[in-house]
């Protein structure tokens, strides 16, 4: 087991996933470089947080890797609780603890007292561990696994914190026709507004206002910084189309947002993890050109004081039919709504 330490050690790092997946057809490579930005210092993670990487090898080769954090957002709403993510290992027990174990000491000696995850680095990021749909590729900043990480975890003493759901809904006129039924007629005090890019710092602070108000009792909260949503709205801004992300207002308030990615996981695919000198130039073709047919609500919310009246309902249920025109003018044949959480009922 060896710390993280220099640009070598983290590029293992990175491509141990090609070790763990390469025989997997549902496995999507994620861009080499792109892993790189995400876990340097540039990260608004590092503003709030502490990480440190671990791998594992055997007989000289990268066989295992973990990180730890520590999030102090998180410690600040739930007390002493550290974290894990990164997850990756081959199909042996030892690994999985020797990795947890390096996690938990990490977490043990700045004086934590529980374990969660996986983040990579936090639940506003990547999170969670795949227990069902192994068959089925990952739309985009959605996790993929092997089916034995979770007998190994079990095995170790670790349990289910929570469940998070991915929903899929299908373009079929069956389907576009059941939102519009359960639209009511008398909803003119609701309007539906797409976003403007060149007001992008205003509009990405009234959206995570509003997803900061909306999720602020949900399990495992922990607000948005400015830092945050700079940092997604800049990595974001020019593949993403404005009328994908839409804030539904009442009486000329915002009250609600919806954001759809398309899912780049149909793009990048074949590249391999590849994405220069040629690989950019794929990708800038494709979407325009082979736009993705998937698409994956990454973000939604409403304000809290809609939430249990008659209104937050509609609320979604109108983002949601008037965000369908601009999925069909590009193609799109399945929306998935993910992550929701198992008793999220509201």
């Amino acid at each position: 087991m060896k710390k993280v330490e220099n640009r070598r050690e983290l590029e293992a790092f990175i491509r141990l996933p090609w070790r763990i997946y390469r025989e997997d057809p549902a496995w999507v490579p994620p861009l080499i470089w792109e892993r790189k930005e995400f876990l340097s210092s540039r990260n608004p993670f590092f503003k709030y947080g502490e990480a440190c990487l671990f791998l594992a090898y055997q007989d000289g080769v990268p066989v295992g890797r973990i990180s730890a954090q520590v999030n102090r957002l998180h410690l600040a709403r739930y007390g002493p609780e550290g974290h894990f993510g990164f997850l990756e290992a081959i199909d042996d027990q030892a690994v999985f603890a020797a990795l947890l174990d390096a996690a938990e000491g990490f977490l043990r000696a700045r004086g934590l007292k529980k374990i969660l995850g996986p983040f990579n680095f936090s639940i506003n990021q990547e999170c969670g561990l795949l227990v069902e749909g192994f068959e089925t590729s990952p739309t985009f900043l959605m996790g993929h696994a092997r089916p034995y990480y979770q007998a190994h975890l079990a095995a170790l003493g670790y349990q289910k914190a929570k469940d998070l759901w991915a929903y899929l809904m299908t373009r079929t006129e069956e389907t576009l026709a059941r939102v519009d039924r359960l639209i009511p007629k008398s909803s003119h005090h609701v309007k539906i507004r797409t976003i403007s890019k060149k007001a992008l710092g205003q509009e990405l602070a009234l959206i995570f206002s509003i997803f900061n108000d909306a999720w602020s009792q949900n399990w495992g909260f922990i607000p948005f910084t400015r830092e945050d949503y700079l940092y997604f709205g800049k990595s974001l801004k020019y593949l993403v189309p404005e009328d994908y992300v839409r804030i539904a207002e009442v009486d000329g308030e915002a009250a609600a947002f919806i954001a759809i990615l398309p899912d780049f996981n149909e793009l990048i695919k074949e590249l391999d993890g590849r994405l220069f000198p040629a690989g950019i130039f794929k990708l800038l073709w494709r979407l325009k050109f082979r736009p993705p047919r998937r698409a994956r609500v990454v973000l939604m919310g409403v304000k809290r004081v809609y939430q249990r009246r008659l209104v937050g309902p509609l609320l979604i249920l109108r983002l949601i039919r008037d965000a369908k025109e601009a999925l069909l003018k590009r193609g799109v044949e399945a929306l998935e709504l993910s992550w929701i959480l198992e008793d999220n009922r509201r």
